[in-house]
C-alpha cells in the first residue's frame, strides 16, 4: 500500500468488518476504516513487549498530513519509554472532584483522616468538613477531574465563596432543619484550607503528583479581636440576672440552664462546647480543674476558680447523671438548645451581634489585664502550649489555682455589677504586700505566732 493520502482516504469504503490501511512510507502509522463508514487515524506500536493502538483521531478532524506529523510525535515518546495509549486509557479513568470527596468522607468517617495533634477529626469537624465539601466544593468543581485543578481554578473558588456564590438555605433531613450557607471571607479561607487537605490527601494517594492549592494566599480569617468592656460585663449580668428570675418564674428550665451555660462560660473562659458537653466525671471540684477527655486539642485540664467549684457542688445532684447539663428530651445528650437562647439574650441590646466565643477573648483579655503571663493564660484557656504536659499532671499548680480564682472572681464580680478601680497585680504593692504577709503567717513556725505583725511586715 503506498503513502498514505487524501485521495486514498477518501477512496476507503466500508466493508463487513472493520479494516486498516498501513502506510507504507510510517511504520505503525494507518487509517482504520469502520463498518459505519467512518475513518480514524491510528498507529501501532510495542511497549513493554506488547502491542498496542492508539487512536490519534476522525478523519475530517484530522488530516493524512497532520495526523502523520502527531504519529511521529507519538512514536518519539515511545522511543523514550512512554506509553501514549496506556496514558490515555488512565486519562479516561480519572477520577472526579466529587468522586474524590466521596472517598475522602469514607476514610473520615472511618477515622483515618487525621487532624491537629495526628488524631482523628472530632465529630463536630467532620460534620463541618462534610458540610463545606456537599454546600461549596463539590458544587464548584465536582465535575472537574482532580488531574486538571489548576491553581487559578481553586483561586476563583475562593472568590466565588467570598462572593456569596454558593449560599442557600434549604430543608434538612433533621426535623424543622435548615442548613443556612451565606460563603463570606471566612467560609472561603476555611474552604480552600479543606480543600487544600483533600488535595495533599489526593497526593498521598498517587491521584496526583502535587497539590495546586500549595502556595495560595487565602484571605484573613476574621481573628476575633471583640472583648467586653467591663461596663458590657455588668450589662450581662443583669440580662442574665433578669432571664434567670424569669426562668424561675415561668418554670422554664432549658432558658435557666441556658444562661447558667453563658455564666460558666464567662467564669472559665472554656469553649461553648465545652461547657454544654461537660460530663460530671469531668468535673473535678476537689481538685478545682475541670479534665476534659476530648477537646479541639485533646485531653486537656483547667484550673477552675472557686465561683465555679462552688456553683458545681451547689447543683451536683445526690446521684449526677452523665451531663452537667443535660438535653431537655433526652437526659444521655447535653444540652442541645443554646444558640437560640444566645440570640434571645443578646438581641435588641447593648451585646447585640456578638457571639458567646466572645466570652472566651473576653476572660484571656482579663487576666491579660490583671497580670497574668502568657504562658499561665494559656494554661487557663486549654491552648496547646499550656497543657504539653497535661497529661502528666494530677494536682493541679496551686499557682494556676490562684490565677483561675482570681480571674474568674474578678469577672463574677463585674457580672454582679461592681465597679473596680482596676489595676495589674504585679504593679500593686499593696497587694502584693498583703499576699507576701497572709502567705509567711501560713508559714509561721509556732514560737514566731506571737510577732507582732508590724515586726513582719518590717521583715518585708
Amino acid at each position: 500500500m503506498p503513502k498514505l493520502s487524501k485521495r486514498i482516504v477518501d477512496a476507503a469504503e466500508a466493508m463487513s468488518k472493520d479494516y486498516v490501511i498501513w502506510d507504507d512510507d510510517l511504520a505503525g502509522f494507518g487509517l482504520r476504516v469502520f463498518t459505519t463508514g467512518k475513518r480514524s487515524y491510528v498507529l501501532q506500536y510495542r511497549a513493554l513487549g506488547r502491542s498496542r493502538r492508539y487512536t490519534i483521531g476522525p478523519h475530517g478532524v484530522w488530516t493524512p498530513e497532520t495526523a502523520r506529523k502527531e504519529a511521529l510525535i507519538q512514536l518519539a515518546r515511545v522511543a523514550k519509554g512512554e506509553n501514549p495509549a496506556e496514558e490515555r486509557e488512565l486519562d479516561h479513568k480519572a477520577i472526579t472532584m466529587k468522586q474524590l470527596c466521596e472517598r475522602y468522607l469514607e476514610d473520615l468517617g472511618n477515622g483515618l483522616i487525621l487532624g491537629k495533634g495526628n488524631r482523628p477529626k472530632r465529630p463536630s469537624t467532620k460534620i463541618t468538613d462534610t458540610g463545606r465539601i456537599n454546600r461549596h466544593i463539590i458544587p464548584l468543581v465536582g465535575t472537574r477531574r482532580v488531574k486538571d485543578l489548576t491553581q487559578p481554578e481553586i483561586i476563583k473558588i475562593m472568590m466565588d465563596i467570598m462572593a456569596g456564590r454558593t449560599k442557600v438555605n434549604v430543608k434538612t433531613e433533621n426535623l424543622r432543619g435548615r442548613s443556612i450557607v451565606t460563603g463570606g471571607v471566612g467560609t472561603a479561607a476555611r474552604t480552600i484550607g479543606l480543600l487544600s487537605g483533600i488535595l495533599t490527601y489526593a497526593v498521598n494517594l498517587g491521584i496526583i503528583e502535587k497539590n495546586p492549592a500549595h502556595g495560595i494566599k487565602r484571605p484573613k480569617d476574621h481573628t476575633c479581636r471583640r472583648r467586653l468592656s467591663e461596663n458590657e460585663y455588668r450589662v450581662l449580668g443583669q440580662l442574665l440576672r433578669d432571664a434567670e428570675a424569669k426562668a424561675e418564674a415561668e418554670l422554664d428550665s432549658a432558658l435557666l440552664t441556658a444562661m447558667r451555660i453563658i455564666r460558666q462560660i464567662a467564669l472559665t473562659g472554656c469553649r461553648r462546647g465545652e461547657i454544654i458537653g461537660l460530663r460530671w466525671a469531668e468535673a473535678d471540684t476537689e481538685g478545682s480543674a475541670f479534665r476534659f477527655t476530648d477537646t479541639k486539642t485533646g485531653e486537656s485540664i483547667r484550673p477552675i476558680g472557686l465561683p465555679v467549684v462552688d456553683f458545681l457542688e451547689a447543683i451536683r445532684p445526690d446521684e449526677p447523671g452523665l451531663h452537667v447539663f443535660p438535653g431537655e428530651r433526652q437526659k444521655d445528650r447535653p444540652f442541645g438548645s443554646f444558640p437560640k437562647h444566645w440570640n434571645k439574650l443578646v438581641k435588641g441590646t447593648a451585646l447585640e451581634g456578638i457571639t458567646a466565643h466572645v466570652l472566651r477573648h473576653s476572660f484571656a483579655s482579663i487576666a491579660n489585664d490583671l497580670g497574668f503571663t502568657e504562658v499561665t493564660i494559656a494554661a487557663l484557656l486549654g491552648h496547646s502550649k499550656g497543657t504539653m504536659t497535661s497529661k502528666y499532671i494530677h494536682t493541679m499548680d496551686s499557682a494556676l489555682i490562684m490565677a483561675a480564682d482570681t480571674v474568674s472572681s474578678y469577672i463574677e464580680a463585674l457580672l454582679n455589677g461592681v465597679a473596680f478601680k482596676q489595676t495589674i497585680y504585679a504593679f500593686d504593692r499593696t497587694s502584693r504586700r498583703r499576699a507576701a504577709l497572709r502567705f509567711l503567717a501560713q508559714q509561721h513556725e509556732p514560737e514566731d505566732c506571737d510577732a507582732p505583725a508590724s515586726e513582719a511586715s518590717a521583715r518585708i
